[in-house]
This record gives C-alpha cells, sequence and structure tokens, in this order.
C-alpha cells in the first residue's frame, strides 16, 4: 500500500495533519484553491478546485487515504459550498480507492441533555447541524455499500496553536492580554468541552491507518470540560498575565444584531452550545486508540502563545 497522503484544506486541522505526517517520512499533499505552500518541510502544495471531482481524482492519484480537513471560511456560505464539496470528495475516494478521513464537528448532534457520545443519534434541526448530519450520513452510507473506507472525528471547540479569531477563546486572546473585557457568546460558568487541535490531527491520522475503526464517528481526546471564564483565565495564566474581566454579550444585542446580520441569525440557532453544559465524551476513543489529549497546561499555553 502506498504511503501518500493528500489533504484537502491547509486550515489549521489540515496543517497539524499534514506536520504529523510529514515527520513521519509519508509522502503528503495539501489541496488548496490558492495552492499556497503551507511552509512544512516535505509537504507539497497543489492548486485545485476541490469541488471539481475530475480535479481532486487527479491531485489524489495513488493516495492511500484522502483526509477532509476543509473549512469554507464564509460561515453563511456553507449550504452553497459545502455540498459540491462533499460529494467531489466522496467520488475521489471512490475513484482512487483512498482511505475518507473526515474532520467533522458536534453539532449534527444538536441540543442534548447530558454527555454527548457517538452512540447519540445525529437529531440537529438547525440547518447547519442538518447540513454535517447529511455529510456524514452520505458517507456512511457509501461505506456500507462498499464503495469507499471511511471515518469521521468530531471534536469540541478548538484551542491550541493556529486556531486564532477561528477559536471562541483564542480569539479572546489578543485583547485579553491588553486586560480588556472578554464578550461571549452564551453563559460564560456553563462546562463546555474544548478539543486541542493537534489532538484533532492526531485522532484523525489514527483513525485513517486503523481498518477496524473505519464505518463510524470517534470523538477526539479532550481535557475535563472548563467554563469560558475558567478557560480564558487559565490561558492567560499559563503565560503569567492576570485574568481579564468576562461578560456574557446581552441577549438584547444579539437579537438585534441578528435582523441584520446572517451570521448573528446562524450563531443564534447553536446558541444552545453555550447556554447549557456542553460536554463531550471521549471514552470510546481513549479507550480503542490508547490515545490521551494534550496536557491542559499545555493547551492553554499553546494557545496563548500562537
Amino acid at each position: 500500500m502506498s504511503d501518500r497522503h493528500v489533504i484537502v484544506g491547509a486550515g489549521p486541522v489540515g496543517r497539524h495533519v499534514a506536520a504529523q505526517l510529514a515527520e513521519r517520512g509519508s509522502e503528503v499533499t495539501v489541496v488548496t484553491r490558492s495552492g499556497t505552500d503551507p511552509g512544512i518541510a516535505g509537504v507539497v502544495a497543489v492548486r485545485a478546485d476541490a469541488s471539481d471531482a475530475d480535479a481532486l481524482s487527479r491531485a489524489a492519484a495513488g493516495a492511500s487515504v484522502l483526509y477532509n480537513c476543509a473549512n469554507p471560511g464564509d460561515y453563511t456560505t456553507w449550504d452553497a459550498v459545502w455540498p459540491p464539496l462533499a460529494a467531489a470528495l466522496l467520488q475521489t475516494a471512490k475513484r482512487t480507492g483512498a482511505t475518507y478521513a473526515i474532520t467533522g464537528n458536534l453539532y449534527p448532534y444538536g441540543s442534548v441533555d447530558g454527555p454527548m457520545s457517538e452512540a447519540l443519534p445525529d437529531a440537529a434541526t438547525d440547518h447547519k447541524g442538518v447540513l454535517r448530519a447529511r455529510l456524514w450520513a452520505d458517507a456512511r452510507a457509501a461505506h456500507d455499500a462498499g464503495e469507499l473506507r471511511a471515518v469521521e472525528v468530531r471534536g469540541s471547540d478548538y484551542m491550541g496553536p493556529g486556531v486564532g479569531a477561528n477559536g471562541h477563546i483564542s480569539r479572546q486572546i489578543p485583547g485579553a492580554r491588553q486586560g480588556k473585557r472578554a464578550w461571549v457568546l452564551g453563559d460564560p460558568d456553563q462546562p463546555h468541552s474544548f478539543t486541542d487541535v493537534q489532538d484533532v490531527a492526531r485522532l484523525l491520522v489514527a483513525a485513517a491507518a486503523d481498518e477496524s475503526s473505519h464505518g463510524r464517528v470517534w470523538h477526539v481526546p479532550s481535557n475535563p470540560p472548563r467554563t469560558q471564564r475558567q478557560a480564558l483565565t487559565e490561558v492567560l495564566a499559563a503565560v503569567g498575565l492576570p485574568a481579564a474581566p468576562v461578560s456574557r454579550v446581552p441577549r438584547a444585542v444579539l437579537r438585534l444584531g441578528a435582523l441584520a446580520s446572517q451570521m448573528l441569525r446562524e450563531l443564534g440557532e447553536l446558541s444552545y452550545q453555550w447556554t447549557r453544559p456542553y460536554v463531550l465524551d471521549d471514552s470510546a476513543a481513549r479507550a480503542h486508540f490508547g490515545l490521551e489529549p494534550t496536557p491542559w497546561p499545555e493547551v492553554c499555553r499553546r494557545t496563548a502563545e500562537q
């Protein structure tokens, strides 16, 4: 079997997957629309539209694994961008015979009572959750039909190096470093799971390589939940900085903003994630893969230093 790995997307997960594979000596190609060199030794950058199955199939010829690490930059365009992109990824995996390893998220579960395990149904009713659930359902159906080998890993909100403005905690760091108040979505004192982005990459690589893990979802090993206030305070403390004040964005502000902003309307549909406990059960992946999360103090330090 070849040791060629093709990664679609050069965001935080894609870059960490590429770095981990390159470090062990694998042949690694990163496919993006821009073709920008990711700056990782031994990693080849290819410019291609991944929603074009023919172009992607050419880029992925001979690959042993095709990693879906795409994250369409404009949150409001998912309904238009994801279906053709996911269809092209599926078609490419079928054509090339590559294992299809997907970076998922927790949206498909929707609002739940209690910790989220892989045994929960994908029962979201908001359109972002319904969309993400459908993407996995299509891949799982193709897997079950013997058309390809697929696996999906799901983490909670990302922390760690490279997340930056895409993370609920890390986006607060520049202002908090200066002692400015952090304005957060939902209740700052509800327990919430956070996942180190490098742990997402570790599990994605491990799951792709383990045929016994295919055909299902796995949750990324993550540290015990923290509140947003605790997480932000501990990130700052990791680099010797004092706690910053933390406040909730007033509901009235969000409601008024949603009248003019599609982004705020869509965030409103997902507000359940921040108004009640949002806790990941990662016990299955820990037991199957023998993986543990990056120690929390290290997660905090790397989040603060990025």
